[in-house]
Formats: structure tokens, C-alpha cells, sequence
């Protein structure tokens, strides 16, 4: 534990910090499971959670809780899954 003012306010605020970027991963990961199961289901609605999944992907590289780099990657390859289940 801190034993400075100081410390124990940067404390709290890394750990506001962690909890609100914890959400946003865990709603990332929420939403990448959503285009998982509709590309399973219906390519129509995997659309739409592919739009989705962008929206999320890119504000978690705009807040850098993810690369910019990683963030494209990972557009790239939930792109060319849907492609791919189309073709079938």
C-alpha cells in the first residue's frame, strides 16, 4: 500500500483505469463471440455483427488498449472468415 497522498490517488486511478479498459475488452470479446456464432448461423446477420465488430475493434485502438496494427489484423481475419463462409 502507498503511503503518500499522492500514491494512493494514482493508485485509484490506475485502477479505475484497468476496470474501464477490463470492460472494453470484455465487451470486445463479447461482440467477437456474437460474429462467431451468427457466421454459424445466418451470414446475413454476420454482417451486421461484422459492422459491429469493427465499431468495437477500432475504439479499443483508438483508446489504445489494442495496437493499431493488431486492430487491423484482427479486420482482416473477421473479414476473410465471413468471405469465406459465403463461398460455401
Amino acid at each position: 500500500m502507498p503511503n503518500r497522498k499522492t500514491s494512493v490517488q494514482d493508485l485509484k486511478k490506475s485502477r479505475a483505469r484497468q476496470m474501464h479498459n477490463l470492460d472494453i475488452k470484455t465487451d470486445l470479446r463479447k461482440t467477437t463471440r456474437l460474429f462467431t456464432d451468427a457466421l454459424k448461423a445466418n451470414p446475413t446477420e454476420a454482417k451486421k455483427a461484422l459492422d459491429l465488430l469493427y465499431k468495437k475493434i477500432d475504439k479499443a485502438a483508438k483508446r489504445k488498449i489494442m495496437a493499431k496494427n493488431t486492430a487491423s489484423h484482427r479486420k482482416s481475419k473477421f473479414a476473410k472468415l465471413l468471405t469465406a463462409s459465403q463461398t460455401k
